[in-house]
């Protein structure tokens, strides 16, 4: 900043003026010239601010939510009235044929088709859990045709006795090899199949 008028600088200068000893001897020689005349150049430095970016935020550990996929069971029919049937053939994918026959045949006398339960092989499933297989298929009818098709995780239910589960019912009964075998084990596993 310039200023022509000394007398302005008391304004824009509040403090005083002192001068370092090369000044006083440069003051010194010049000529004498009256203080109103001098015309000081006053230079009043700008402030220089150096703008600084703020550090960036730590990188955050970046969290992978990976989901458990859904249990999947691959099994035969609809499972419209929630009736599931769990079976154990390690050779079949759900039930031998000659087995499934017979199956279709009680159903039919239960007012039952393949739309209306859900043919489970237990021996070829990934998961065979009870928990697992209440929760998908959410049963109000469970048949476990022979003590191999028991679900893990639940004791072996008694034979031919009928069980109330939470939603349903539950029978433990002969596997059809079993049945096929003998007419007891079909007369036993049928009258508890009419109250089904």
């Amino acid at each position: 900043m310039r200023s022509e008028n000394t007398a302005a600088l008391r304004f824009i200068l509040q403090d005083d003026i002192y001068l370092l000893q090369s000044d006083k001897a440069a003051v010194s020689q010049a000529p004498e010239t009256p203080v109103e005349t001098i015309s000081p150049t006053v230079v009043i430095p700008t402030a220089t601010t150096t703008a600084t970016l703020p550090e960036p935020p730590a990188a955050t550990p970046q969290i992978t939510v990976t989901e458990t996929p859904a249990v999947q069971f691959n099994y035969m029919g609809g499972n419209k009235k929630r009736f599931l049937i769990i079976t154990h053939y390690p050779t079949e994918e759900f039930i031998a044929a000659d087995h499934l026959a017979a199956l279709q045949n009680i159903l039919k006398r239960k007012d039952y088709d393949m739309d209306d339960v859900a043919i489970l092989n237990i021996a070829t499933s990934a998961v065979t859990a009870v928990t697992d297989l209440v929760n998908y298929f959410k049963p109000e009818k469970l048949l476990i045709l022979g003590e191999a098709a028991v679900p893990g995780g639940m004791g072996v239910p008694p034979l031919n006795q009928p069980k109330k589960m939470k939603n349903g019912v539950l029978l433990h009964s002969f596997s059809f090899d079993e049945m096929m075998s003998s007419t007891d084990n079909k007369k036993a596993f049928w009258e508890q199949m009419k109250n089904l």
